[in-house]
């Protein structure tokens, strides 16, 4: 590990907006704080919302300052990207924002029933050759429903068409309503004011796709608790322009 990812997990050690618990730790370690987050971190009652894959959390924090009564949580296992969102946060002073450290794999152990309103997942792998990894799967989409309230929202915002095809048969399938979605979210006219501020945030991998003349696209459903949910049988074509794993993109792009 090099010097400066070591300078930065030490200084995340120091942050008392950031959570870690990877699998090494929750196994022996249980979340204390698991459907008490409103109560003993944000000291308030307001919703909270969860960036999945939040990589350096510009979506997390971006959210957090456009909506100040919202508390918003950055999920990842990367530390050092992590570092960038909680070091803002906290030289900000922004009470309304929190990242957890942890596989995604996981999630449902850190939240208790209904405490998450909304999930948003920011430009996450399509992983086109494992579907139990796709944060859009059914695998996923059952964690997500244990603590997430019934007919909550997840966005998902992605450049990949293999993961945005994939999740719309998923949820049509599924007869999940949809409340919005777009094959190219910058070249839409049908979007709100409103909800186009808040997709007006773009991450850092995203304003390279855009300069790569790739389409960006956005898909907002409801999950409700009770229907059963099953796998679309359908073959998706591949993402044509990346291979399976982002660092051969290109030199300087090495994941999110």
């Amino acid at each position: 590990m090099g010097k400066g990812k070591l300078q930065k997990f030490a200084e995340m050690e120091t942050f008392k907006n950031v959570f870690q618990y990877p699998f090494s730790v929750i196994e022996d370690k249980p979340f204390e704080m698991k459907g008490k987050w409103n109560e003993q971190y944000f000291g308030n009652s307001n919703p909270i919302v969860l960036e999945l894959g939040c990589g350096k959390g510009e979506y997390t924090v971006g959210l957090a300052r456009m909506m100040p009564d919202v508390n918003f949580i950055g999920v990842d296992i990367k530390g050092a990207r992590m570092w960038t969102g909680a070091k803002e946060a906290t030289e900000k002073e922004m009470k309304n924002v929190a990242f957890l450290r942890t596989n995604i794999e996981l999630i449902d152990r850190f939240f208790g029933v209904d405490e998450v309103s909304e999930i948003w997942l920011t430009f996450c792998d399509p992983q086109m050759k494992n579907v139990h990894k796709r944060l859009t799967s059914t695998f996923f989409l059952e964690r997500y429903r244990r603590f997430l309230v019934d007919n909550g929202i997840v966005h998902l915002k992605t450049d990949s068409n293999f993961l945005y095809t994939y999740t719309n048969f998923l949820v049509d399938k599924n007869n999940l309503e949809v409340l919005y979605r777009t094959e190219d979210l910058y070249h839409s006219d049908d979007i709100d004011d409103s909800t186009k501020k808040v997709l007006s945030i773009q991450t850092y991998y995203e304003s390279m796709w855009i300069e790569r003349n790739l389409s960006i696209k956005y898909l907002k459903f409801r999950l409700p608790k009770a229907s059963q949910l099953t796998e679309p049988e359908v073959e998706i074509p591949l993402d044509e322009y990346r291979s399976y794993h982002r660092p051969k993109r290109s030199g300087k792009i090495v994941g999110k």
